[in-house]
């Protein structure tokens, strides 16, 4: 294992920060993969799984049986782990401006498209180096404007590197799920597998720029843009949704380890035999198709239902009390899928959201992540 630290800007004179980044097999070798935990800081089971996973990949180096490079970072807001409001962690939210630490990530194709253009030829893997040479370049060009975006753009570098981004994090409280592009469907599929995936959920675009999206998203569309070039998928790009907030023990961590190494056994960066896939929880559905429970009113939140049940349309999975009144409102499924994941909250104001549903069918258009 070789460690680096990369410096970041400093919150203020004298308040440093950085980054550490673990590396795995040879330096620059092909195919590279970008794993990084805690984007949201305060979501601590994928920390653990990045502890897990690097004691792993220790002994595995060590055996001479990485054959690409793996690329950890496994604590990967340091900013976000600094702040705390009256002594909780705040972890999600940048406390400078208030915005999101896994959206707003520089869109780069308009001109990273314009510095291939007449340059693509007949040759993909040519094409591929070239395309991630211009993205490099124009990622290069962006000037952050707050420590925030700097660390951004220090994790879209590292990011942006690599033919295969896992990025690990966790809800409120929820069953495991995931997000991709709809061009990774294929190459995700046994890792939904592996890892007891309850939903799996697709985009092309789900707005608001995050960062697997900001990873994968421009390799569909400078392919889209130069059809007459053979341009292979440079970055498949996927965030995996550890459970919620307070699952973290070593048990189920060193589980999802396992599940995340034999995935890369299995796409041959490991050596060693490739395992056998169980047979999926789920099936890929679109993210359009996953709708919010909205609080139908202010009050005591009681869930009637559990992360990872099945629902019907019009099926009450919580109800919400009136503490003054004791009138009880029902939360109803706005559709059949599978509830799963939901707030921690127990009190709740109208129109908040409270759950996820995963459904088949896109009814949503927009932004189709929350805040």
């Amino acid at each position: 294992m070789r460690t680096e630290q990369i410096a970041l800007s400093p919150l203020a004179p004298g308040a440093s920060l950085s980054l550490t980044v673990q590396r795995f097999g040879a330096e620059g070798a092909r195919p590279q993969v970008y794993i990084q935990a805690s984007l949201h800081a305060d979501e601590v089971p994928g920390m653990i799984v990045a502890h897990h996973l690097r004691e792993r990949l220790k002994a595995l180096e060590g055996e001479g049986r990485i054959k690409g490079e793996i690329v950890l970072v496994p604590s990967a807001n340091p900013i976000g782990l600094a702040q705390r409001v009256m002594g909780d962690p705040i972890g999600r939210f940048n406390l400078a401006d208030g915005v999101n630490f896994n959206r707003g990530y520089p869109h780069l194709v308009p001109k990273a498209a314009e510095r291939v253009e007449g340059k693509l030829t007949g040759d993909g893997a040519a094409n591929v180096r070239l395309i991630r040479k211009a993205l490099r370049a124009e990622l290069d060009a962006w000037e952050p404007a707050n420590p925030a975006e700097a660390l951004k753009k220090t994790l879209l570098g590292l990011g942006q590197e690599a033919d295969l981004v896992l990025d690990l994090h966790c809800d409120s409280e929820a069953v495991v799920h995931l997000y991709t592009h709809t061009q990774s469907e294929e190459e995700f599929a046994p890792l939904s597998a592996l890892i007891g995936a309850h939903a799996y959920l697709l985009a092309d675009e789900s707005g608001d720029e995050p960062f697997d999206e900001a990873c994968s998203r421009p390799w569909a569309e400078i392919a889209a843009r130069f059809s007459d070039r053979p341009i292979p998928f440079g970055c498949h790009s996927t965030t995996l949704e550890f459970r919620g907030e307070r699952d973290v023990d070593h048990a189920t961590a060193g589980t999802d380890a396992v599940a995340i190494l034999d995935y890369l056994t299995l796409r041959g960066i490991i050596a060693g035999e490739a395992p056998s896939v169980p047979e999926a929880l789920c099936r890929a559905t679109p993210l359009a198709a996953s709708e919010p429970v909205l609080a139908p009113a202010y009050g005591i939140l009681v869930f009637k239902t559990e992360p990872g049940t099945k629902v019907k349309a019009g099926e009450a999975i919580a109800e919400v009390i009136d503490p003054l009144t004791g009138a009880v409102t029902p939360a109803k499924a706005p559709s059949d899928g599978v509830m799963f994941a939901r707030i921690a909250m127990r009190f709740v104001t109208k129109g908040m959201r409270m759950a996820k549903v995963a459904g088949t069918e896109a009814t949503r258009t927009g932004k189709l992540l929350g805040a």
